[in-house]
């Protein structure tokens, strides 16, 4: 309802709007929405690249399955986080001389981008030649109810392909295990934290895993500071600097040895604008797991390239992002043709492709 009135010379209108707040819709009539919005963009922008952003737990895996394989379209809090975090442990992998199937990996939090991150290794583990059964038995993810086991009967089908066995649990002693336990009987080579549970990576936790590893790779990867599972430069002190480190969050450079090193920070901004730039220039139909991957697999080679004898940070650096994008874009592009979701194309005119996509920030005076 609205009212006019005059007011120095001028018509000022004053709407006077009832309280319209109300419960955001749930179901089937959630389900009707984002299908009507789906729609609406295949219909009106045909071949958009449809980027998923901040969806609730809830809905964020249910949405991507339900879209994945009609349209052009990726999760970047399930995908992107994921693949940032491959690229992540790739570098960790290389810098420690080891291969991505020797670790061990125990993750704090089972959410939907903690599973995207292990759906994401587990897919790069089986290119590497395991079973999908061997791929999820790197794993042990442990979330408030303690670690994820087969009788447990609040599991989601996601969260159920990586659950322990009781009969290996049971040797363990009595109780639910907990993080500490789980790394004290584990031995994990790879901690992921994506809890937003602040400080759970404890120094009694860290010791005990930097004891029997001798570079562990620990990712605190929940986001803001405030919610980080561990400082870096406790991390650094707890592992008498052999940890490798990737945080979720921004931290200022750890001083080792007299020297700084900086933190890497896991932002997705290292693959969505790659992986956007990979479909536009490859006139890519879908966005497939082997494309993450390959996009995960090139952040982790840039990050090797960009390093130096007394330090390779475990994501490549800002200042060389444009020239690292273009290659992470390539690894995808490439993924894209061999899975038969681009026209065939070599790497040289993929190339020439991408550089002529990736826009320039040039304006005119």
């Amino acid at each position: 309802m609205s009212s006019c009135r005059r007011a120095n010379g001028g018509l000022l209108v004053e709407r006077h709007l009832a309280d319209r707040r109300q419960h955001r819709v749930t179901g089937a009539e959630y389900d009707e929405m984002v299908e009507a919005f789906v729609s609406a963009v295949e219909a009106e922008l045909p071949g958009t690249l449809l980027q998923w952003e901040d969806f609730a737990t809830a809905h964020a895996r249910p949405i991507l399955g339900r879209y994945q394989d009609r349209l052009l379209t990726f999760n970047d809090d399930i995908q992107g986080t994921a693949a940032v975090a491959l690229g992540a442990l790739s570098t960790a992998t290389m810098v420690a001389g080891s291969r991505l199937t020797d670790h061990r990996i125990v993750v704090l939090g089972a959410g939907s981008a903690a599973i995207g991150v292990a759906d994401m290794i587990r897919t790069a583990l089986v290119e590497e030649g395991v079973s999908q059964q061997q791929a999820a038995d790197h794993f042990w993810f442990v979330d408030v109810g303690g670690l994820l086991v087969r009788s447990r009967t609040d599991l989601s089908p996601e969260q159920r392909v990586y659950a322990r066995d009781d009969a290996e649990v049971r040797e363990w002693g009595a109780g639910v295990p907990d993080l500490a336990r789980v790394v004290g009987e584990v031995k994990p080579t790879v901690l992921i934290g994506l809890s937003t549970a602040h400080g759970a990576f404890t120094e009694e936790i860290v010791r005990t895993m930097a004891d029997a590893c001798d570079r562990p790779v620990i990712l605190p990867l929940s986001n803001p500071t405030s919610h980080s599972e561990a400082e870096p430069a406790d991390l650094a002190h707890w592992t008498e600097g052999r940890a490798l480190i990737a945080a979720g969050s921004p931290f200022p450079p750890l001083k080792l040895d007299g020297r700084e090193v900086p933190v890497a920070q896991a932002n997705n901004v290292y693959v969505f604008p790659a992986i956007g730039l990979a479909v536009a220039a490859c006139r890519a139909s879908r966005v497939t797991d082997r494309m993450m991957v390959a996009a995960a697999r090139a952040v982790g080679e840039c990050a090797v390239r960009a390093g130096s004898n007394e330090v390779t940070p475990l994501l490549p650096p800002l200042v060389g992002l444009r020239d690292a994008a273009r290659e992470i874009a390539l690894a995808a592009a490439k993924a894209a043709v061999e899975d038969g979701v681009a026209p065939e194309a070599t790497d040289a005119e993929l190339r020439a492709a991408i550089s002529a996509a990736q826009w320039t920030p040039r304006y005119a005076s």
